[in-house]
C-alpha cells in the first residue's frame, strides 16, 4: 500500500488548517460558537460573488464552518475517512481527491442560484469516503456494486434541511471515479512489476 503520507500526517494538517481558519472567522464574528453569516458570505461560498468573479471562494469555502458543530462534525469524519485514505494513497493521490471532490462539490452548489450561501469540507469529505470504499472493494476483487450501493446509502442518511446535497453527491461520485482509477491503476502497476521481476 502508498504509505508515504504517513510521514507528513496528512489528515492532521488539513484539520489543523480547518481550525485555524474557524478560529480566525470566530474572531472576525465575535462569537466562537456560530459564525456571522456577512463573514460566512466573504470567505465561503456566496454563488453570486462566484459568478461575479470571486472564483477563489470555491476553494476557500472548502475550509470555512458555520458553527463550531458543523466544524466538529466534518472533523470527526475527516479524521476518519483522512487517516484510512493516507493508509491507502499517495500525498499526491489524497490531495487529488480531497480537493477535486471538494472543488466539484462547490461547483454543483452553484446550481442552487445567486442567492445560496454555502461552506464546509463535507464535499471533499464525502470524496475521500468515496474512494477508500471502492478503492478497497476493487484492489481485492470484489465487486464494486456493494460499494456504491453503501455509498450512496450514506449519502441518502446524510441529508437533512440546510445540509448541502449537491456538494455532498460531486464529492462522493468524484471520489469514486479517481478511487477506482487509482486502483484499477495500481493493480495494472503491480502485476507488470512482477512480471518484469520475474519473467
Amino acid at each position: 500500500m502508498y504509505r508515504n503520507s504517513k510521514k507528513f500526517m496528512l489528515t492532521y494538517i488539513i484539520i489543523a488548517l480547518n481550525i485555524i481558519v474557524y478560529v480566525y472567522t470566530a474572531i472576525l464574528s465575535d462569537d466562537f460558537i456560530s459564525i456571522n453569516y456577512y463573514v460566512i458570505r466573504h470567505y465561503g461560498q456566496y454563488n453570486f460573488f462566484v459568478l461575479n468573479g470571486w472564483y477563489w471562494q470555491l476553494f476557500t469555502a472548502m475550509f470555512v464552518h458555520v458553527d463550531i458543530i458543523h466544524l466538529l462534525g466534518n472533523m470527526f469524519f475527516l479524521l476518519i475517512f483522512g487517516l484510512r485514505a493516507e493508509d491507502l494513497f499517495a500525498i499526491q493521490e489524497y490531495l487529488l481527491v480531497y480537493f477535486l471532490s471538494g472543488l466539484t462539490g462547490n461547483l454543483l452548489t452553484l446550481l442552487f442560484g445567486p442567492s445560496m450561501v454555502s461552506a464546509g469540507a463535507s464535499g471533499a469529505i464525502f470524496g475521500l469516503f468515496g474512494a477508500c470504499t471502492i478503492y478497497i472493494r476493487r484492489s481485492v476483487g470484489q465487486s464494486v456494486i456493494s460499494a456504491l450501493l453503501y455509498s450512496f446509502f450514506l449519502l441518502m442518511i446524510s441529508g437533512s434541511q440546510n445540509v448541502n446535497y449537491l456538494a455532498h453527491l460531486g464529492g462522493l461520485v468524484v471520489g469514486l471515479l479517481i478511487g477506482y482509477t487509482l486502483a484499477t491503476t495500481h493493480k495494472l502497476r503491480t502485476v507488470f512489476e512482477y512480471n518484469y521481476s520475474y519473467p
